[in-house]
């Protein structure tokens, strides 16, 4: 089935509630879109979300990327021929991650919409549905414990709080949500690189007492000797996500000593499906665990991370709220949300019902 037209454009998407990270609070994002499409009249959706931060790329070099490879990779070519596409992508847009993610979304989403399945069944379906958890950013611990209590009157059983700005003022947020919501809801925290080796010492043997499910990467991404720093069980309850861009990267991360006990699989920072179910095996075999994680993203690529995380076997967490935040969104359908539990939508493709 080859490829006829693609399309891209910018959209800018307003935050409902502003939140803050331990390096910037965020009101507003854009996301690129791709579009592509077959000489039948199906076509494929992409989104990306850049950031310097964390894809290591700025907006317009994604677009840039974009609009110099995009239609010379594509254009005549036979989407069924997916691998072969993607593996010259990442030899033309080597230090675009998000743009990459955004051309692979879409020829997956029309791949599946090709073959008549759910693109989740074209990796290999082993999960069917999964709690996501949602986000509290960095507030005083009042602010944090309302924000709490909303998010679990929504149906949300699974918290992720924002932490790296200050270890002890964390440590105060996260003891006064626990004592909030008790020991049935599921806490999780990021602290976004925030952190000293020292600091990280400190905040990991406190949140023992708190049954804090896991802490997202503490130290500064290239600090890998640090970690190794730490005792292996610390390091155990660590998660991997600035430090975790590519295949590459998952392998040293897997030798051992291991300095993480799993990693956080993001879309935009991998360069789409391929490059993570990639990441997911290696994971896989090194028996660490996953957690699929996102932007401030589309319906678009929250719903290809969520098929992406329910087709390797060492999935144990999402954290795909990036979508629920946004005042609009170019596509609904996707996925189901209901008491803080995500599933597919059985439709070929990413099943997306419409563009609104």
């Amino acid at each position: 089935m080859k490829i006829k037209s693609v399309e891209t454009w910018t959209e800018a998407f307003k935050l409902t509630v502003p939140y803050t990270i331990a390096f910037a609070t965020i009101d507003a994002v854009e996301n690129i879109f791709v579009r592509i499409e077959a000489e039948n009249g199906l076509f494929g959706l992409g989104s990306a979300s850049p950031s310097g931060k964390v894809t290591g790329e700025s907006y317009e070099a994604c677009r840039q990327a974009l609009a110099e490879n995009l239609e010379a990779l594509v254009i005549g070519r036979d989407v069924r021929h997916l691998a072969g596409i993607n593996r010259e992508m990442n030899s033309k847009m080597i230090n675009t991650p998000a743009a990459r993610a955004a051309v692979d979304i879409a020829l997956h989403d029309l791949l599946g919409q090709v073959c008549g399945i759910p693109v989740v069944d074209l990796l290999g379906r082993c999960h069917t549905s999964m709690p996501t958890s949602v986000t509290i950013g960095i507030m005083p611990p009042i602010d944090a414990v309302a924000s709490a209590k909303e998010h679990i009157a929504n149906g949300f059983k699974v918290l992720k709080v924002k932490t790296g700005k200050n270890p002890e003022e964390d440590i105060e947020v996260l003891r006064k949500v626990r004592e909030e919501v008790g020991a049935g809801i599921r806490i999780r925290t990021d602290a976004n690189q925030g952190y000293s080796l020292e600091q990280t010492r400190l905040f990991l043997e406190t949140v023992k007492s708190l049954d804090i499910e896991l802490v997202e990467q503490p130290l500064k991404a290239d600090e890998i000797s640090a970690m190794l720093e730490l005792p292996g069980d610390l390091r155990k309850s660590c998660m991997a996500d600035e430090s975790l861009h590519s295949p590459t990267d998952a392998l040293k991360l897997a030798a051992q000593p291991q300095p993480f006990g799993s990693y956080n699989i993001k879309l935009m920072k991998a360069g789409g499906i391929a490059p993570a179910v990639q990441i997911s095996r290696i994971a896989e075999l090194a028996g660490l665990d996953l957690m699929w994680g996102c932007n401030d993203e589309s319906i678009v690529s929250i719903t290809a991370a969520l098929h992406a995380a329910f087709a390797s076997p060492a999935t144990r967490y999402i954290d795909l709220d990036g979508s629920l935040d946004l005042e609009r969104d170019l596509v609904s359908g996707g996925f189901h949300l209901q008491e803080g539990v995500m599933t597919t939508i059985d439709k070929p493709g990413l099943g997306f019902e419409r563009l609104v």
